[in-house]
């Protein structure tokens, strides 16, 4: 229990933050693996929408700063990869 009100107020923001931090890198991981199976379909069309969207819910949490912005380009990368693989 906090002390001071400022302290509520600050284990109020952590809370809410913390909630909102969860979503996002949940978001992120639930894209990946949908990413990971439309590559395991071998359609490639598929595999570029999920790709194109993993990629857009990524870019939105490096720019929140729930996802370093080297981690990102790594799994982009690796995305991108498998795409141009998947010919």
């Amino acid at each position: 229990m906090a002390n001071t009100p400022s302290a509520a107020k600050r284990a109020r923001q952590t809370e809410r933050r913390s909630l909102i931090n969860r979503r996002t890198n949940t978001s992120v991981k639930n894209q990946l693996k949908a990413v990971r199976e439309a590559f395991k379909t071998g359609k490639k069309d598929v595999a570029q929408a999920a790709a194109i969207e993993f990629v857009s819910t990524l870019d939105k949490a490096v720019k929140t700063g729930n996802v370093h912005r080297n981690t990102a380009s790594r799994h982009k990368s690796a995305v991108n990869r498998a795409l141009v693989a998947l010919h």
